[in-house]
């Protein structure tokens, strides 16, 4: 009799479960909810803010606008003919969407430990939900580049995108896979050690600079130590970076290998990410 009620159950709920857990299946059955999470991402974000999504304009601009002012006109950055500003965008717009992907995914646990605490759902849509929302303020942050990128066009500027373009959807999943990848680590992490929440936003800011963000490769071969340099050179976030303005801009070098490269590391930290929290997500509840 009891194993006749067994095989009537529709779903099993187990705290066993692989060392990667992926279940698509059981992630399509929850995509409604998954949805949901993305709206409350969106909606609330700026909710009770006097601009409001108008934030999503106003941050790259100002901030291209600072490293135009200091990083080219002050410290004589040069971008090999493309306009400072449109530069500067171009790498922000990347940089912001993956910024955005490992901070609010960082705190996956700490945030949303009332609703894990309550009820049963498949608790990768939360930092899935992330990276899908953080999408939109992509595309608009996009749309504003598109819209200098034509302005600059007008005034004569010569640059354009190249065939590379293709790859574009490559690129933004493998900045979403990154920042997914690093911030379930680090929402892992947290539930024990809080310190690092206050050390993260730290570590962002110094990770841009080592990043490319704000000048070229071809300027940092040039201007800084060779240890820096290759550093620099070999973090994946560079070639994210040089492949975004390659692209976009045709300016700067498309490696295949460091391409490959990237796009394994970002694999690989995905799945580094979702074994430490799928392992996480068993105890959290007794640390959070």
């Amino acid at each position: 009799m009891s194993a006749k009620k067994e095989d009537e159950w529709l779903y099993t709920i187990s705290s066993k479960r692989k060392l990667i857990d992926f279940n698509f299946k059981e992630i399509w059955r929850y995509k409604d909810l998954l949805f949901l999470f993305v709206k409350r991402d969106i909606v609330t974000l700026y909710k009770q803010t006097v601009l409001g999504p108008l934030w999503y304009l106003i941050q790259p601009l100002f901030t291209a606008l600072i490293f135009t002012l200091v990083f080219n006109n002050l410290g004589s950055i040069k971008t090999g003919g493309i306009p400072p500003f449109l530069f500067n965008l171009a790498g922000i717009t990347a940089w912001n969407y993956f910024k955005d992907c490992l901070t609010n995914t960082s705190n996956t646990f700490t945030k949303n430990q009332n609703i894990f605490g309550k009820v049963y759902f498949p608790r990768v849509i939360l930092p899935m939900s992330v990276t899908v929302s953080n999408l939109l303020k992509f595309g608009i942050q996009l749309l504003i580049f598109i819209g200098f990128y034509c302005y600059f066009k007008f005034l004569g500027y010569e640059f354009s995108f190249n065939k590379n373009l293709a790859l574009f959807p490559v690129y933004v999943l493998i900045m979403g896979m990154l920042g997914l990848g690093l911030g379930m680590i680090l929402s892992s992490l947290t539930t024990k050690y809080r310190d690092l929440t206050v050390l993260l936003s730290f570590a962002v800011q110094l990770l841009m600079y080592v990043s490319a963000v704000p000048y070229p490769m071809s300027e940092a071969n040039a201007k800084f130590p060779p240890l820096v340099a290759k550093f620099v050179e070999y973090n994946p976030l560079t070639q994210i970076i040089e492949g975004f303005r390659y692209m976009l801009l045709n300016t700067g070098d498309f490696n295949l290998g460091r391409f490959l490269y990237t796009l394994f590391v970002s694999i690989a930290l995905f799945l580094i990410g979702l074994i430490i929290f799928n392992r996480t997500e068993k105890t959290f509840i007794d640390t959070v």
